[in-house]
């Protein structure tokens, strides 16, 4: 049996856990060029970490985050493969929008790799774009009102 809860900080707090989560996901997994990765704007955005605790030994690991820029996009969200499916990616975005709603963003954008789209679509995600490709991987731009 496990526990889950989301923290929302700043990159000083959470970027160790999320750029941990982020090497996994992003460079390991999907072989993304790591210079690609880390950037400018973790250090001006708001991140929220998803954090599992097993609830027999206490053990807290974080497997999930995301980010919410200044213009009011999300973007990073990942989660570690072995978490995937358990709502970790879900208690990231509701917590991102909810910082989105209560910073008073009219719309929330993001750029959905392909196989994510699904997810963002059962989130209130509506695209608004053609489909590119960014880093070899297909993505679509999607919004919705926080």
């Amino acid at each position: 049996m496990t526990d889950d809860w989301v923290e929302t900080g700043d990159w000083t707090v959470l970027g160790g856990d999320a750029a941990r989560i982020r090497d996994a996901v992003f460079v390991r997994e999907q072989r993304i060029p790591p210079e690609w990765e880390l950037d400018d704007e973790d250090p001006l955005s708001l991140h929220a970490v998803a954090y599992r605790v097993d609830a027999a030994t206490g053990t807290r690991r974080a497997v999930g985050t995301g980010r919410l820029l200044r213009s009011g996009t999300i973007g990073r969200v990942a989660v570690l493969a072995d978490a995937r499916g358990q709502g970790a990616g879900s208690a990231v975005l509701h917590a991102l929008l909810d910082a989105a709603r209560h910073r008073g963003e009219p719309v929330v954008r993001l750029y959905a790799q392909d196989a994510a789209v699904a997810f963002y679509v059962r989130h209130g995600f509506t695209a608004i774009g053609d489909r590119f490709v960014e880093v070899g991987v297909p993505h679509v731009e999607m919004a919705r009102a926080p």
